[in-house]
C-alpha cells in the first residue's frame, strides 16, 4: 500500500513538472505571436499615414473625382477604427481587422486607377514619391502578415498536440486567427490594352 502511494505521488509530481514545462513552452510562442502582431499593426499604421498624405496631395492637385477620394477617406477612417487587442487574436478578431484593411485596399486601388487619367498629378514628385512609398509599404504589410501567420501556425500547432492541448486548455491558451487571402484573390485580374 505504501508503495502505491509513492507511485501515485511520483506520477503526480511528474505530471506537474511536465505541465509546468509545457506551460512555459507556450509563453514564448504566445509572445512571438504578439510581437508579430505588433509589426502588422506598425505596417498598417504606416500605410494609413501614407494614404493620408496621398489623399492630401491628390486634393491639392486641383480638380479631381471627389467621390473616389471620399471613398478612400471613409475606408481609411473605418480601417483605423478596427483595433484588435494582442491578447485576443482570435480568428473572428483577425477577420474583422482584415475586412477593414481589405476595404481600404480596394478603395486605394480605385484611387490609383483614376489617377492615371490625371497626367499632371502623376508628374508631381510628391505623388511619385508617395506612390513608391505606398508600394513598398504594401510589400512590408505582406511580409508582416506572412511572419504573423508563421508565428500563429507554430503557436496553434503546439497548443493542439496531445497532451499539451490539455495544459493549453486549462491555462487559457486559445486558438489564434490567420490572415487569409482577400475575396477574389484567386482570380487573375483582366487586362485590356485595347482601350
Amino acid at each position: 500500500m505504501k508503495g502505491l502511494v509513492y507511485i501515485l505521488l511520483f506520477a503526480l509530481v511528474g505530471f506537474g513538472m511536465y505541465g509546468c514545462g509545457k506551460y512555459n513552452s507556450f509563453i514564448p510562442l504566445d509572445q512571438n505571436v504578439k510581437a508579430k502582431w505588433s509589426q502588422v499593426e506598425n505596417q498598417y499604421q504606416r500605410r494609413s499615414d501614407l494614404i493620408g498624405n496621398l489623399v492630401n496631395t491628390v486634393k491639392g492637385a486641383g480638380k479631381f473625382e471627389s467621390e473616389t477620394l471620399e471613398k478612400v477617406i471613409q475606408a481609411r477612417a473605418s480601417a483605423t477604427q478596427v483595433k484588435v487587442d494582442a491578447n485576443n487574436l482570435s480568428p473572428e478578431a483577425i477577420a474583422k481587422f482584415q475586412g477593414g484593411q481589405d476595404a481600404l485596399t480596394q478603395s486605394l486601388g480605385r484611387l490609383m486607377m483614376v489617377n492615371e487619367a490625371y497626367p499632371t498629378l502623376q508628374a508631381t514628385a510628391q505623388y511619385k514619391d508617395l506612390s513608391t512609398e505606398l508600394t513598398g509599404t504594401e510589400n512590408r504589410c505582406a511580409v508582416a502578415r506572412k511572419d504573423f501567420n508563421d508565428a500563429v501556425q507554430q503557436y496553434d500547432t503546439a497548443t493542439k498536440y496531445f497532451p499539451g492541448n490539455i495544459i493549453a486548455g486549462i491555462c487559457g491558451f486559445k486558438e489564434k486567427g490567420y490572415f487569409t487571402a482577400a475575396a477574389g484573390a484567386d482570380q487573375a485580374p483582366k487586362v485590356d490594352f485595347s482601350k
